[in-house]
């Protein structure tokens, strides 16, 4: 794997070389190209080797035909529905919940990370409303202390991820969502024109407009610090299905207030 910003070599090819052969081996070390506008982000084509993907896709085929139940609404003002990836350890999307891949995603964002993973399955219906701009500087709760080095937290029944502890015995600890990862797949034969794009723009306000859209196109990644200025939205009236991994590694509440106030995060409505 190689990551350029212009002709400048970042630090990520170390991380993937430190990595375990049977997670490296699955890249297919192609460029990941590190890009300033309209915000920071990172994208990438042919991220898997052939074989990983077709797993990849297979599985998806194989969960949405024998578990549907496991799709439910995202939120109510979302037009997709999600099957939470804690449910999915049982196959090939089970990386995704490797302390090796949040490690790469990490260190590639160059953000300091506490362990922590959310993140889901999105299937997004034909013709599925456009969204509105969002940055995804939300807070999010976890069950119990900071994740042990090594370690991955997912999200536990007993803490609700937007509002904490259900019952006043269990501990629940805030943290604010740091980095977010979309993977593009099960999406074949994309076509520019057919909507489901993500869109990222450089300022919000009425009627904004998108200053760049990231193409669902199979088996490549789009990534980027949660900040107050990543404004991004998904671009619906999709003429086909659009399907990805949307996940968020996470860092304490304390750094983002530190670095851009308390006020700056997105509390959910």
């Amino acid at each position: 794997m190689v990551i350029r910003e212009g002709l400048k070599l970042t630090g990520a090819e170390s991380a993937v070389a430190a990595a375990p052969s049977w997670f490296t081996d699955l890249f297919a070390h192609r460029r990941w190209i590190r890009r300033v506008e309209p915000f920071p982000h990172i994208y990438a084509r042919d991220v898997f080797v052939p074989e990983f993907y077709g797993r990849l896709a297979d599985e998806l085929a194989r969960v949405r035909r024998d578990r549907p139940k496991a799709f439910q609404a995202v939120a109510p003002d979302y037009g997709a529905v999600g099957a939470s990836l804690a449910g999915l350890r049982d196959g090939p999307l089970a990386l995704f919940l490797s302390r090796e891949w949040h490690d790469l995603i990490a260190r590639v964002a160059g953000v300091a990370t506490t362990g922590d993973v959310e993140g889901s399955v999105h299937h997004h219906r034909p013709g599925s409303p456009s969204g509105s701009p969002h940055n995804d500087l939300n807070p999010a709760w976890f069950k119990g202390s900071a994740p042990e080095p090594g370690e991955i937290r997912t999200v536990d029944p007993e803490v609700d991820l937007k509002t904490g502890p259900r019952t006043p015995e269990v501990f629940g600890r805030e943290t604010v969502r740091a980095v977010a990862v979309l993977f593009y797949f099960g999406n074949p034969d994309w076509q520019p024109g057919e909507g489901g794009e993500t869109a990222l723009y450089a300022h919000i306000g009425a009627n904004p407009v998108p200053a760049l859209t990231i193409p669902p196109l199979d088996n490549s990644l789009l990534l980027f610090e949660c900040t107050p200025r990543s404004w991004h939205t998904f671009v619906g009236d999709n003429a086909a299905a659009r399907n990805s991994v949307v996940m968020w590694l996470h860092r304490p509440k304390e750094d983002v207030v530190r670095r851009w106030g308390g006020d700056s995060i997105a509390q959910w409505h």
